[in-house]
């Protein structure tokens, strides 16, 4: 399957080599993400010997998260989705007393382009290594925001799209995947019973399903927060990052994402605290931070939060590694404590943010009252979805607004009422 010069420029671009990360084993660049030795997941592999730009150079740069090349996974130049990332860090000094710290920034990836998620960033990522190796179909199981979001980076490029999702979506989710013409496919189960699905749909067609074949170079485009982070705050570490949790993989890229640009002397410090967040209804990762160990035990997913709701997490264990080695901690949140989250994200920030959204910000409210933040942290909560993606978790929690004649003294009743 050859991308066709109509459809795209030439490409420029080859993709980094692979290494396992338990085995050490090494491979030529491919659409595997798995060791055919141990099993092991796949990484890429930098060249230590390249040149890394200064932080004057970063900054001259377009906005977007290729500006951070030199850290992504592959040699040449991108060619596809070169306006995604660079998202605002916004400071939010009434979340930061409700958490008693010295200051609070939400990392707002619900303005991510071009489908108002965080999955933006790793499909950039996995989109350029399709490129690479010349796929002319891409793909994804999905719990809703990369299905928007492969299909959007799909209808941009050109290439054709198949999507897979659990036959229990939210509305807006699923009308924010058909809307670009990919393939979309309910499948009756769970996500973990349509990633297997995806699994075999790769290997048979051999498409590049962006969290499976293409997982290596996909996983890489979650980095791009904490490089972000970093740069949006004058070149300063955060003390403490809480982000979401699905299958685990952006709080291993955070870590990784901050420790590349301390060892590239960008930045210094002690990297932040990582803290990690899920539904209550589906929590295998929080519930192994708690309970220590290193083996994931898969649970059923039982939340309205759909985001969050993958009962196997492929980086679960790694996850939790990640959180217990930089002294964080993780928390579980009900259905109606992420709602109750929404609302405060959206009233003391002026973000609008999805059910993840509600999680982590609720994960942070139970944090903070359990004693696990500092009254001097400053602390970065990372937002990764648009609440317009999951109307129905807030719509029975908000008043009904009234309705009135256009008279003014109506509205002067409204005010002696208020």
């Amino acid at each position: 399957m050859t991308v066709t010069p109509a459809t795209l420029a030439p490409v420029s671009i080859t993709a980094r080599p692979l290494r396992c990360r338990n085995c050490g084993a090494e491979r030529a660049p491919a659409p595997v993400a798995i060791c055919d030795q141990c099993l092991g997941p796949l990484d890429p592999v930098y060249d230590p010997t390249r040149r890394l730009p200064d932080r004057a150079t970063i900054a001259g740069r377009a906005p977007s998260l290729w500006r951070y090349q030199e850290w992504l996974p592959f040699d040449g130049e991108p060619v596809l989705s070169l306006d995604t990332g660079f998202t605002p860090l916004v400071e939010a000094p009434a979340l930061a007393r409700r958490l008693g710290v010295a200051h609070a920034w939400v990392k707002n990836d619900t303005v991510c382009h071009p489908s108002l998620s965080f999955k933006d960033r790793v499909v950039a990522a996995a989109i350029n290594a399709a490129a690479a190796f010349g796929l002319d179909t891409i793909g994804c199981a999905s719990t809703g925001n990369l299905a928007n979001a492969v299909a959007a980076h799909a209808a941009r490029a050109g290439l054709k799209a198949w999507i897979f999702i659990p036959d229990e979506l939210e509305a807006g989710k699923v009308v924010g995947t058909s809307v670009y013409g990919a393939r979309l496919v309910r499948v009756r189960g769970t996500y973990d019973d349509v990633n297997r699905l995806c699994a075999q749909v790769a290997d048979r067609f051999g498409w590049g399903v962006v969290n499976v074949n293409l997982r290596s170079y996909y996983g890489e485009g979650s980095k791009t927060v904490a490089y972000e982070v970093v740069e949006q705050l004058r070149w300063r570490l955060p003390s403490a990052v809480v982000a979401p949790m699905a299958g685990g993989s952006l709080l291993t890229k955070l870590r990784k994402g901050f420790g590349e640009f301390l060892d590239a002397g960008l930045v210094s410090g002690p990297a932040p605290r990582l803290y990690g967040a899920q539904a209550a209804g589906c929590a295998p990762i929080v519930r192994l931070v708690e309970r220590g160990g290193g083996q994931i035990e898969p649970e059923i997913p039982q939340t309205i939060c759909r985001s969050l709701a993958i009962g196997n997490p492929a980086d679960g264990a790694f996850a939790a590694r990640a959180i217990r080695e930089t002294g964080g901690w993780a928390a579980a949140v009900s259905d109606d404590e992420l709602v109750a989250g929404i609302r405060v994200l959206a009233e003391d920030v002026g973000v609008f943010g999805e059910t993840a959204a509600g999680a982590t910000t609720a994960a942070a409210l139970a944090l903070a009252r359990a004693g696990r933040f500092r009254p001097d942290d400053e602390l970065v909560l990372c937002i990764t979805g648009h609440g317009l993606k999951t109307l129905e978790a807030v719509s029975g929690a908000l008043a009904v607004a009234p309705v009135i004649d256009p008279r003014l003294r109506e509205v002067a009743a409204l005010v002696e009422r208020s």
